[in-house]
């Protein structure tokens, strides 16, 4: 009795399962039909996609030159900002190592003369 039950529910779960993919798998014949007169692969493009597949191509690489040329500039501004930094940076400590050494004895513009 348990096997009987057991085949019986599998088997409408089965029939449930296909009348559903019935819906979803097999097209109609209009469809099919349009399939089959498509044009082969080695068969020339229309003008009409060829456009169309020249403007698609265009559009990306539009749009991936944009991208790029944003990346450059987000890029160029970060290394400005980083050299920016370090200018200050060894500024300051260059300033102070002037102060600490030659604080008030010599003029700032002695330290890189040479004497002749």
């Amino acid at each position: 009795m348990k096997w009987e039950e057991n085949f019986l529910l599998c088997s409408l779960a089965a029939l449930c399962i296909l009348t559903r993919l019935n819906k979803q798998v097999f097209v109609a014949e209009t469809d099919a039909s349009n399939f089959f007169k498509r044009r082969t692969r080695r068969s020339p493009k229309s003008r009409a996609e060829m456009i169309a597949e020249n403007s698609q191509r265009r559009a990306a690489d539009e749009r991936r030159k944009e991208y790029h040329e944003e990346q450059l500039y987000e890029w160029k501004s970060y290394v400005e900002e980083e050299q920016d930094e370090q200018y200050e940076r060894s500024h300051e400590k260059s300033q102070s190592w002037r102060q600490w050494h030659y604080g008030g004895r010599y003029p700032p513009y002695l330290y890189n003369r040479y004497g002749y």
